[in-house]
């Protein structure tokens, strides 16, 4: 379908085709900051746990088993705030729901800088979660649906560099403020910058025109919102529509698994799962293992910082690649490539002098791959339920970052070395190569359902 049809007052506009058609507007530009911004802020309440732990548990007198909860507690939280999400965003509109995440996790950090005892902040570290697992799909969502599609991989690849800017910039933080004025002010931190979002957001973020369109609401509204966008202007009295595929129910969670998206959507959850749990046990144990094979604890957090490093150049060169090659092929290699990266580090030791070189080239091709399948999710889902599919998504996936950091104190439990450790990384690996490569499979004919941009 053309981005417009007919003459006069009465053309009719494809909404996503009429953004594809358009030059990248500077609002658009503008839009990829503010939710870079938002995933930043996610980042930086999901890691603030970690720095300020060694402080609270000194001040507070208690072991680190004792302290497990508080600690598991925020990664439970993510999962219930993606799984609710989406369907509240398909249902409420993507910019209220975002909002009032942003405002949930913001207020309750700011609260847990005030926490007495562990039992207290676990609940809040839980109900904080709840609003980090909420932003970031209807972050990723909502910006989908204002890219074109020409460059969405990588505008979308962009917006969650953000997420390890927003860790690593916590890290910093607290080096500076818990010298000075203790734990409590890392957390008043956290708190008050994705508060300090709110106001911004509200007055320039957007709802999303297709969504509108779906529900009916005035031209002049859906005009109005995309004249701001494309920095065009209309005529007046245009009829805007979304093209989308017949779906099978109108509710959201009945679609993602409908037939023509069903498969799409068990694919995508055993990518996702098996993606972080390959990350989250290299990222939360790696140190400890190469301390273990005879590392200084300097030099392991050096290496392994090279992880983080290299997936913020792999998630970019992974998206500016999905615009040009097929995506799920893009990422497949890339999960392929992670799970070599992996092994050869298996099978060279942790006294290897290309031991960073590997590290950094397993974080180049599994969080480039991870950030990438953020940027392909959306496309494999219709409107109406595409908030959903991301968020539930993104909810079932973190069940894979909870299992790889209990796998991997097991195995070391259990005596498991470096080496053993790392080559049994490289199978989730592999099953996340396989299972992302069949959702292009199932999207291939152009007729597919599943086929949805």
């Amino acid at each position: 379908m053309p981005a417009m049809s007919g003459a006069g007052p009465s053309a009719t506009v494809d909404i996503k085709a009429f953004i594809d058609s358009r030059p990248i507007s500077a609002f658009q530009w503008f839009l990829v900051a503010m939710c870079f911004l938002v995933v930043a802020a996610d980042g930086m309440d999901v890691a603030i746990m970690g720095f300020v732990t060694p402080s609270i548990l000194q001040e507070w007198d208690i072991s680190r088993p004792a302290f497990g909860l508080v600690l598991s507690a925020a990664p439970f939280g993510l999962v219930i705030g993606a799984l609710v999400a989406g369907p509240s965003s398909d249902r409420f509109g993507r910019k209220p729901v975002l909002i009032a995440s942003i405002l949930l996790f913001g207020a309750l950090t700011l609260l847990a800088a005030y926490a007495t005892s562990p039992a207290e902040m676990a609940v809040l570290r839980l109900l904080a979660g709840m609003g980090m697992g909420a932003a970031m799909p209807n972050a990723t969502t909502l910006l989908s649906e204002y890219v074109p599609q020409r460059r969405r991989s990588l505008m979308i690849t962009v917006m969650f560099t953000g997420f390890n800017l927003g860790s690593a910039a916590i890290g910093f933080a607290a080096a500076s403020l818990i010298p000075a004025y203790g734990w409590r002010s890392v957390m008043v931190l956290g708190g008050l910058v994705p508060l300090a979002l709110v106001p911004l957001l509200l007055v320039f973020l957007p709802e999303s025109a297709r969504l509108l369109a779906l529900r009916g609401a005035a031209s002049s509204r859906i005009a109005a919102v995309l004249s701001r966008v494309t920095a065009h202007r209309f005529g007046g009295g245009e009829v805007f529509v979304t093209a989308e595929p017949p779906l099978p129910s109108r509710k959201p969670i009945g679609i993602i698994f409908a037939r023509g998206y069903g498969a799409t959507t068990v694919s995508l959850w055993v990518t996702y799962f098996m993606g972080l749990l390959v990350i989250y046990l290299l990222t939360g144990w790696l140190p400890t293992i190469m301390k273990d094979a005879g590392l200084s604890i300097s030099t392991a957090a050096n290496v392994t910082a090279m992880f983080q490093i290299g997936g913020t150049v792999g998630a970019i060169a992974v998206g500016w690649t999905m615009d040009r090659v097929r995506p799920a092929f893009v990422i497949g290699a890339a999960y392929l490539c992670g799970g070599l990266c992996v092994l050869a580090l298996s099978l060279v030791g942790v006294l290897s002098p290309g031991l960073a070189a590997l590290v950094f080239s397993a974080g180049f091709c599994m969080s480039g791959a991870q950030t990438g399948l953020n940027a392909y999710a959306p496309g494999c889902y219709p409107t109406m339920a595409r908030a959903t599919g991301v968020s539930w998504m993104l909810g079932i996936g973190r069940f894979g970052s909870i299992l790889g950091s209990a796998i991997g104190g097991a195995l070391l439990g259990l005596g498991w070395g470096f080496g053993a450790i790392l080559a049994v990384l490289a199978v989730p690996a592999v099953c996340a190569a396989a299972a992302i490569m069949s959702t292009h499979v199932g999207r291939a004919g152009a007729s597919s359902p599943a086929a949805v941009h």
